[in-house]
């Protein structure tokens, strides 16, 4: 992919930076609905916490997973992290497919599921919001810290970029007239 310029950078950027935020915070009052849900006594109040999870579920679930997923992609292949060169890219890459295939096939049904089951608990609905949170902090951590250095990929592409440069610095050198 062509490299981006600096302007469509940065403001993809602050997108995939808000559009992730959001999914933590998404998530954040998922879980704080389900934990509402299951612990309280009162059928009712469990019912109107599912039924508010659907609310938020139906509406913003799948948009949000679907451009933090294409906004970090198109970020990775337009900017020098690429997609497989550094671990911690690689490693939020496959966090997010996976979580965002889960929250979309698996915890968006079952909230559509527990809304509709008259105010029953369900302790599904506190375990997959307490994993995804772990795992958009996790995420969250690695994007600050950039750890774990260059893959192989990563390495084998610094060394062909590396080897081309030393090339290029010869063939200037034949070039240029004795001093």
């Amino acid at each position: 992919m062509k490299p981006l310029k600096r302007p469509a950078r940065r403001a993809l950027l602050v997108v995939h930076v808000a559009v992730s935020v959001s999914w933590l915070g998404l998530t954040l009052g998922l879980l704080t609905l389900g934990i509402t849900a299951y612990t309280t006594g009162d059928p009712s109040l469990t019912e109107a916490s599912y039924r508010a999870m659907k609310v938020f579920a139906d509406w913003l679930l799948a948009p949000v997973v679907v451009i933090t997923l294409v906004s970090g992609l198109v970020l990775s292949l337009g900017t020098p992290w690429g997609l497989a060169r550094y671990h911690w890219v690689w490693i939020k890459f496959w966090i997010t497919l996976v979580t965002g295939a889960a929250t979309v096939f698996a915890l968006r049904p079952g909230i559509g599921q527990a809304a509709d089951s008259g105010g029953v608990p369900d302790i599904s609905l506190v375990a997959a919001p307490s994993v995804a949170t772990a795992a958009y902090l996790f995420m969250t951590v690695i994007s600050v810290l950039k750890p774990w250095g260059l893959t192989r990929r990563g390495r084998r592409v610094r060394a062909a970029s590396a080897g081309k440069r030393a090339g290029r610095e010869v063939a200037k050198k034949r070039l240029s007239p004795a001093a």
